[in-house]
């Protein structure tokens, strides 16, 4: 109990508080925050001003996370160190959650209750099953590529938009199919389907006589177990990203992020990054959507409670059903046996348990950045800096200061992400809107570790995903706003191309 007791204030913020609406127009609720003073705040707004010197690297730049900023290894386990100002007390709970993260769930009924509640139509058994070494997944490389972790999406157009959220883009379930497609299943049940990919391949020449080769890719969900979806179904292919600095990003200010936001591009310059907004299901009012692919969760704790319901089917107290995705043309799956029990709030897995998963997941460490110091990796930065990629990929923010959160409390953080959503073009896009996000909007991934990607991962498959087979690849595939930023890279030196993929892979 005593371990679980130093998670009791995140568990009363996220359950049990109780919030008015006068309070909660895109404020941080699920975060027990210290107001800056003036003071702080210019002393801030000082700190993360963009750098116009580029000899010689920032202050703290190698802390990419702060004092949370973890040791660089060279394994495999490079992204599973605990935040590195955690105390002793709160890495027994990171270690708890660690467990419970990588727990293979069972089906219903079975005699170890603390573990049953599989699927009956699932995407993983575990949390670690997708993000492999807490890092990034990749498409299916073959039909038997059982390493693989990608899921696809599904909607249809419908619904209604809450009144409160501005430009909401109202989609349903599939009525067949559900929220995703489940390659897996209990037995007893067919799976939905299995997810094929065939690419086509484009040549892009670049200046002083290089090319690079795009692939584009084409899905295959094969045969459809519980017949056809819905004839206007969209899908989105998302491939897991990876874990680190959760917690950080969760504790950016709101009010930072949404000073960046520049929906009509009022200073003319091609950037209309927008804010995500969401419905909070902790809440029930609308957040500031920061987590997914296209931001559609306000917070780690309740990313962590949709994917355990969607990916795992395994229900919390925030998605309750113990059928998980099940629709309701899947009459079967919602009659199969599930793990909900009374010793677990009435779910599969009770709040404490949930809250220990999020805590884990918020104190993944950064490791430190390597060579910041190096005259190729500086000139890297300068070209990123001056080709226009920060007016996405922000690099620096401070977040807030906590009064339970140690670790992420008042921390520089170097994640080179605005956390807005971007229209990146047809190129990228999936054409399945999500909350305010168009089907072409896509939320600015952080960077920080991506040079670490095949070092833990074992591949360099960028993107939401994975078509891009190294940095370079992942570059070319910008359009839409980054349209020019790309086209730019196209023309550069290649010296400067090779120097601005060295500061890339230094992060």
């Amino acid at each position: 109990m005593t371990r679980i007791a130093s998670l009791l204030p995140t568990l009363a913020l996220s359950f049990l508080s109780i919030v008015t609406a006068a309070k909660a127009e895109l404020a941080d609720l699920h975060l027990s925050v210290v107001p800056r003073t003036d003071a702080e705040a210019d002393r801030i707004a000082r700190v993360i001003a963009p750098t116009t010197d580029f000899t010689k690297p920032e202050p703290f730049e190698a802390n990419a996370a702060g004092a949370a900023t973890v040791r660089i290894t060279d394994t495999r386990n490079a992204f599973s160190q605990p935040s590195a100002n955690i105390s002793f007390e709160r890495e027994l709970d990171f270690r708890v959650g660690n467990g419970l993260f990588k727990k293979l769930w069972v089906s219903s009924p079975s005699s170890t209750l603390a573990s049953d509640g599989l699927g009956p139509l699932f995407n993983a058994r575990s949390c670690q099953r997708c993000h492999l070494k807490d890092g990034r997944g990749h498409p299916p490389e073959g039909p038997d590529d059982s390493r693989a972790s990608m899921l696809m999406r599904i909607s249809i157009p419908g619904g209604i938009a809450p009144a409160e959220i501005a430009d909401y883009l109202a989609t349903l379930p599939d009525p067949v199919y559900g929220g995703q497609i489940q390659d897996l299943s209990v037995a007893g049940h067919p799976a939905e389907a299995r997810i094929g990919i065939t690419y086509t391949e484009e040549t892009i020449l670049l200046s002083g006589g290089e090319m690079a080769a795009l692939r584009a890719p084409v899905y295959d969900l094969g045969s459809l177990g519980y017949g056809p979806p819905h004839p206007d179904a969209m899908f989105s292919p998302r491939v897991a990203p990876q874990m680190i600095g959760l917690g950080l990003l969760d504790a950016i200010p709101a009010a930072d992020i949404l000073a960046r936001a520049d929906a009509q591009d009022a200073d003319g310059d091609g950037i209309s990054g927008r804010a995500q907004i969401v419905m909070s299901t902790t809440f029930d009012v609308p957040m500031l959507g920061r987590f997914g692919l296209k931001a559609g969760k306000p917070s780690v704790l309740e990313q962590s409670a949709s994917a355990f319901s969607g990916d795992i089917g395994i229900s919390t107290t925030l998605h309750p059903a113990g059928y998980g995705d099940c629709s309701v043309a899947q009459d079967r799956c919602r009659a199969a046996p599930d793990g909900n029990s009374d010793a677990h709030d009435a779910v599969e897995i009770g709040d404490i348990g949930l809250a220990l998963v999020a805590f884990y997941s918020s104190n993944l460490g950064v490791p430190a950045r390597r060579d910041v110091d190096d005259p190729k990796v500086l000139r890297g930065k300068q070209v990123f800096y001056e080709t226009g990629c920060i007016a996405c990929h922000t690099p620096k923010h401070v977040t807030h200061r906590l009064a339970d959160q140690p670790e992420q409390s008042f921390q520089l953080i170097w994640p080179y992400t605005d956390m807005l959503l971007h229209d990146m073009g047809p190129g990228l896009a999936d054409d399945r809107p999500e909350a305010r996000a168009t089907g072409q909007e896509w939320r600015t991934p952080p960077l920080w570790g991506i040079g670490l990607t095949e070092q833990v991962s074992g591949h360099t498959y960028f993107l939401h995903d994975g078509r891009a087979r190294s940095l370079l690849e992942a570059v070319l595939w910008h359009g839409g706003e980054a349209e020019p930023h790309k086209q730019s890279v196209i023309d550069m030196a290649p010296p400067d191309r090779a120097a601005l993929i060295r500061f890339l892979e230094s992060l």
